[in-house]
């Protein structure tokens, strides 16, 4: 047998190999570590579960249809799943919305079946949230990707999109088109199912639109995280900063235990009463409303000029409360509370503080008396439920003020913007109002039960 010959026989069998392992990774046999579900042409391994929308097999795709005047259809994996790396493409109509589930889970007990979990958004909408986590039927959104503008920009409308998914341990995190998209930290669900969404639409026009995934495979064992540079850690975790939160400087301003770092305003120690440590809270008492009345306000034992400042608050009805920055103990009266910068806490509908001042700039997340906050309702979470705040102060004077995520405020302190809004504030009388390099920050004592926790800061 000549050489010519023998080349080609020994091609032949390399193609057959190949060909045979590919007709394996696609009946969802394990291939180097990876399964792969896309499925047979009847969906073998899959269930359809809530809603009516349909799903069919195509060309090596699953395409979900939208269907009118159904609840969200999911077609879920029967296998579930703990720690794993997922990988799919997906390719939208930009008119709808979709995802992907991640250790979700539908139980007769909740909501009658009703499927709930970690979802990769698929947003291709203006808004651009995809590869962000949204938490389907629980919390809402855990990571908008409000917090990465790069990851905005990676989406490619009309054309077919990669998505990594890596969850291992208590951290998710998920990559679009190879760039690094969300950082979660949350125990809320170890395992659950995967499953692809047709979301739910009202209007006629929109029925029939199409969403597709190909190349869908998982891996389960000998797992390798995967390097990746993320702006933003979401941690879910309550007083618990992780590695990677660290590494980006972050370092608790509260240990959840103790009341190490903090003092009352104008004193030399921590309040005596109307302060308590609760399961990890740190709990301004309820004394009758009024600024004060109880054990007082509280500060940071340090002072911080640049800086990035975060906490979790849950408001009880009808509560007022505020963070203060560059909090100057001598400066302004020392009765009441401490003269600063502050992000309002406040639950809007129902204390009357929300409706005075000008056009709503005392109502949540504002920079009290000074800037309203530019809120959407779906980030708002109502007395009894976790918000949270987060302030930063860059080098060069700028400040943002953000809810649950969303930036809401932003101004240059000492700018002639900010100086004219002094003037026909409440801090009008003030000399110097604002100006100031460095202070304290300061949690306020409004006579309303507050409980703060997961109290965090890094110097910029």
């Amino acid at each position: 047998m000549n050489y010519v010959i023998k080349l080609s026989i020994y091609s032949l069998l390399l193609m057959s190999l190949w060909a045979c392992k590919q007709d394996g990774a696609q009946n969802g046999q394990n291939l180097e570590g990876w399964t792969v579900l896309d499925g047979s042409n009847n969906l073998e391994g899959w269930k359809k579960l809530n809603g009516e929308a349909g799903y069919r097999v195509e060309d090596g795709a699953i395409i979900g249809t939208t269907k009118a005047n159904t609840p969200n259809t999911f077609l879920a994996t029967e296998q579930k799943y703990s720690d794993f790396i997922l990988e799919y493409e997906f390719k939208v109509d930009p008119a709808i919305n979709s995802g992907v589930q991640i250790r979700s889970n539908s139980f007769p007990e909740y909501q009658e079946g009703r499927v709930h979990g970690y979802q990769v958004e698929i947003d291709p909408s203006e808004r651009a949230f995809t590869a962000g986590i949204y938490d389907e039927a629980r919390r809402g959104w855990l990571y908008p990707l409000s917090l990465n503008e790069p990851a905005r920009k990676a989406f490619r409308q009309n054309e077919w999109n990669k998505v990594y998914v890596e969850c291992i341990g208590n951290t998710i995190k998920t990559w679009l088109n190879d760039v690094p998209a969300a950082y979660l930290v949350d125990d809320e669900t170890d395992s659950g199912f995967i499953a692809l969404q047709v979301h739910s639409v009202n209007d006629d026009s929109l029925a029939g639109k199409e969403v597709s995934w190909r190349n869908i495979r998982v891996k389960t064992e000998k797992l390798e995280p995967r390097a990746g540079d993320f702006p933003y850690v979401v941690n879910l975790v309550p007083n618990q900063v992780a590695e990677k939160e660290k590494a980006m400087g972050w370092a608790l301003a509260w240990d959840g235990k103790t009341t190490d770092g903090w003092r009352g305003a104008h004193k030399e120690s921590f309040p005596e009463e109307g302060w308590s440590i609760e399961d990890g809270q740190l709990i301004v008492l309820e004394s009758g409303g009024g600024e004060s009345r109880n054990g007082g306000d509280i500060i940071t034992e340090e002072e911080y000029s640049a800086f990035e400042f975060q906490l979790e608050f849950l408001l009880t009805d009808g509560a007022n409360s505020g963070i203060k920055y560059f909090i100057t103990e001598g400066y302004g009266p020392r009765e009441g509370s401490a003269i600063g910068l502050e992000y309002q806490i406040l639950d809007d509908e129902r204390h009357p503080d929300a409706k005075m001042g000008r056009d709503g700039n005392r109502t949540l997340a504002s920079l009290y008396d000074l800037i309203a906050a530019n809120k959407e309702e779906r980030f708002v979470r109502p007395p009894g439920e976790w918000n949270h705040a987060r302030i930063v102060v860059y080098p060069d004077n700028r400040v943002e003020h953000w809810l649950n995520h969303r930036k809401v405020v932003e101004y240059v302190k000492g700018s002639p913007e900010f100086l004219e809004l002094v003037k026909v504030s409440k801090y009008k009388d003030f000399e110097n109002f604002g100006l100031w390099d460095k202070g304290h920050i300061l949690l306020q004592d409004h006579g309303n039960r507050v409980a703060f926790r997961s109290i965090k800061i890094r110097k910029l």
